[in-house]
């Protein structure tokens, strides 16, 4: 049994969960550690760990933002079991590779950001974006809470320090003082939080399935920001088609990806080294914004 399997299968053990007879690990996650874990009547479930939890309630933010999609009618794993040390989910599929799939995907993110508009922004609790803390205190002003707790929140983090001059960070700031002028007034509704590529599924019986949120009431735009720049497949291009249609978008929405997605570049370089190159398209987007000599 390899060092992954031995330390999974211990912490479901010690989490209660006794009857798993082997694990195997699982590629793909970037912050935990995951594999399937087989059960004594022959079945599976999905399980991740940390080797050192950032928090003792971060596999159950993880959960309740996993549910409340799921009573939004979208479809997430049910969560197994979900401990300080260990989550535990029923199985998804990896999803097919079909325009179909992406189309269904358009319906079901745009009914969830039609149908759960909120007055304010933020979420009753701060949740997890990998092993980082995402702040979601109350705001009634969603310039104010995209600025405080999406963007400037991660010039504390050592990584991001590393990664910015002193001019990236004053252009940072000169964007977020701008945002009114550069981004249209949308009402918050629930995201997803973290909706990449690699975070759609799909259930057995062939439904869209979202994992790993890090569910918050914001601009719905913060969802298809992430989804837009993390290379999706060629058939995805109907998701965007259909999503624009069923939800009134403008125009110009493309031209804001850059700016909305700057909050998960900015998170990528403060958890990963090397960062993918996101900290030189935040440099990119924050280049206007940066004072000419």
């Amino acid at each position: 049994m390899t060092d992954t399997a031995s330390f999974l299968l211990q912490r479901l053990h010690a989490a209660g969960l006794t009857d798993v007879a082997a694990v195997e690990p699982a590629t793909g996650g970037l912050a935990a550690t995951a594999g399937l874990a087989r059960r004594d009547d022959g079945t599976s479930v999905f399980v991740k760990a940390f080797d050192e939890p950032p928090s003792d309630d971060v596999f159950a933010a993880e959960a309740e933002g996993l549910t409340v999609l799921r009573e939004a009618g979208v479809a997430t794993p049910e969560i197994v079991l979900a401990d300080r040390d260990v989550l535990a989910l029923t199985l998804l599929r990896p999803r097919p590779g079909t325009e179909a799939f992406w189309e269904q995907l358009a319906h079901a993110l745009a009914r969830l950001h039609t149908t759960t508009r909120y007055p304010r922004f933020g979420w009753h609790r701060d949740n997890w974006l990998g092993r980082r803390r995402q702040v979601n205190t109350w705001d009634d002003d969603g310039f104010a809470f995209f600025a405080q707790h999406r963007l400037l929140r991660w010039l504390g983090e050592r990584r991001v320090q590393g990664a910015l001059d002193a001019g990236d960070r004053a252009a940072l700031e000169r964007l977020c003082d701008r945002l009114p002028e550069l981004l249209p007034v949308r009402p918050a509704c629930l995201t997803h939080g973290d909706l990449w590529a690699m975070n759609v599924m799909v259930t057995p019986d062939g439904r869209p399935a979202l994992i790993d949120p890090a569910v918050s009431y914001t601009w719905a735009e913060v969802d298809l920001a992430h989804l837009w720049t993390t290379a999706p497949p060629p058939e995805a291009h109907v998701f965007f088609d259909r999503y624009a249609e069923l939800t009134g978008l403008d125009s110009d929405w493309r031209e804001r990806m850059p700016i909305l997605q700057l909050r998960q570049h900015l998170a990528v370089i403060a958890q990963f080294d090397p960062d993918w190159g996101a900290a030189d398209l935040v440099r990119a987007t924050l280049a206007p914004f940066r004072k000419r000599p």
